[in-house]
């Protein structure tokens, strides 16, 4: 379907009283008459310039408001119709009349968990506008944390028991270091008793730890796990200790947080 910028031209089948014939009518008539008599279908013609009447039917302008949600769709796609709302100061319900009707007419296209489009966008566009803009504390997941003075078999049952791939150590309520599988591997491999060795021991202490924030991109995020060659960044926020940054984890982003990201974009 076209994309539109102007009207659209509504045609309503009529296969009881008009044996086939179609009527050219606005959007309120068809709707009126699909209620009124029994109709097949109707189907629409839409055209992107609004400064002449078409010959093929009456065309209906949009309506001011329509025109300014079409303006924030472009400009922010894709985005949600709470968002919508949000930039016009209205209600979400307000905008459900003016939404399904550019819906309908085929102006925008609405997906689910993903929000509304240009009809017409590119689908790898919108992909990547939305990766680009979403953040790293809207995606971020609960991370596995253990006391530095808790012994390396406990860590490691803590890091199955959430089948995770990263054990993070605090200290005095603050990120000292992590521990990965290859780590706890290391440690079973040297034949050493797993639950006399305080996990600290084993660790990759800070500052040798590559961190995120809540506020960085998600695609940020993806490219310095990736760069690092790791399975997973810290989330944190940034304190002062001692006269020094120290950090609070309050989540963690994974491989696996970017991979159902990308299956839910997809959809």
């Amino acid at each position: 379907m076209p994309r539109a910028g102007g009207f659209v031209l509504y045609y309503v089948h009529d296969y009881t009283e008009n044996q086939g014939n179609t009527q050219k009518l606005s959007y309120q008539f068809a709707i009126q008459s699909v209620k009124m008599i029994k109709v097949k279908h109707i189907v629409h013609h839409i055209s992107r310039y609004d400064a002449h009447y078409s010959e093929e039917g009456i065309p209906i302008e949009l309506s001011e408001r329509q025109k300014k949600i079409l303006a924030i769709v472009e400009a922010e796609q894709p985005i949600t119709s709470s968002d919508i709302a949000l930039r016009l100061g209205l209600n979400r319900s307000t905008l459900r009349g003016d939404l399904g009707i550019l819906s309908l007419s085929g102006n925008l296209i609405a997906k689910p968990k993903v929000g509304y489009c240009i009809n017409g966008t590119q689908p790898q566009e919108a992909f990547g506008r939305q990766v680009r803009e979403m953040l790293v504390g809207e995606v971020k997941s609960l991370p596995v944390v253990v006391d530095e003075k808790d012994s390396v078999y406990d860590a490691l049952v803590a890091l199955f028991l959430d089948d995770a791939s990263t054990v993070f150590v605090r200290s005095d309520g603050f990120l000292a270091g992590l521990a990965s599988r290859k780590d706890f591997l290391k440690a079973a491999i040297g034949g050493q008793d797993l639950q006399k060795i305080p996990i600290g021991v084993i660790m990759t202490r800070m500052p040798n730890i590559v961190v995120t924030h809540p506020q960085e991109s998600v695609l940020e995020a993806a490219r310095r796990i990736v760069h690092h060659q790791v399975d997973s960044l810290p989330v944190v926020e940034t304190h002062e200790r001692n006269g020094e940054p120290a950090y609070k984890i309050v989540g963690v982003i994974s491989k696996t947080n970017l991979a159902r990201l990308f299956v839910e974009l997809s959809k």
